[in-house]
Order: C-alpha cells, then sequence, then structure tokens
C-alpha cells in the first residue's frame, strides 16, 4: 500500500443537531478502529490548539483513497481535506522497517 499525508479539517454545518454531531463522532471512532486494524489509517495527530487532524493513511492509490478509505467516514461530508502522495526519502531512518511492510 501507498502512504498518504492526509490535513483533515472539520467544519460542522450550521444548525446541524448536537446528537447527530455525536451520534457521527462515536461512529467516526469506531470507523476509524476498522481502519487502522485493516492497515489503512497508519498515524492520527491534532496539532495543539487546533481542530484540525494530521494523518498518514494508506491505500492501494489514491482512487481508492477517497472511495474505500477516506470516503466511508461518517464526518467526510464536512470534512475539508488535503493529500499529500508519500515516499519513502533515502534518508528516512525508518526506512527498513517501512519496506518491511511493504
Amino acid at each position: 500500500m501507498r502512504e498518504f499525508l492526509v490535513e483533515i479539517t472539520t467544519t460542522i454545518p450550521e444548525g446541524t443537531s448536537p446528537n447527530e454531531v455525536d451520534e457521527r463522532r462515536a461512529a467516526e471512532a469506531v470507523r476509524a478502529r476498522d481502519l487502522a486494524a485493516t492497515g489503512h489509517l497508519a498515524r492520527l495527530w491534532r496539532p495543539v490548539g487546533e481542530l484540525r487532524s494530521i494523518g498518514v493513511w494508506r491505500a492501494a492509490d489514491e482512487a481508492e483513497l477517497h472511495e474505500k478509505v477516506l470516503g466511508t467516514l461518517p464526518l467526510r461530508p464536512w470534512m475539508t481535506l488535503t493529500v499529500t502522495a508519500l515516499e519513502s526519502h533515502p534518508n528516512d531512518p525508518g526506512r527498513d522497517a517501512a519496506d518491511a511492510r511493504s
């Protein structure tokens, strides 16, 4: 699988009920665990003091990433995404471990 750096900003539409927000967030947590278990979600961070996420996601290609991975997130309709395809740098200290997973 290829790796992608994905920056996610979620904006809840005005007028959305708190109940719907809570339900989607709970479903999002479950889906994230499922995607992590299948190797599609490798890491996920939240910058301090910000309401956005930065993660390393894996998929066969960018089309699969959008359709079968990110597209399955319950909060996806409210998300703005920036996707950057990644490749290993020759000086990456974790390169051998990453190559072993490929």
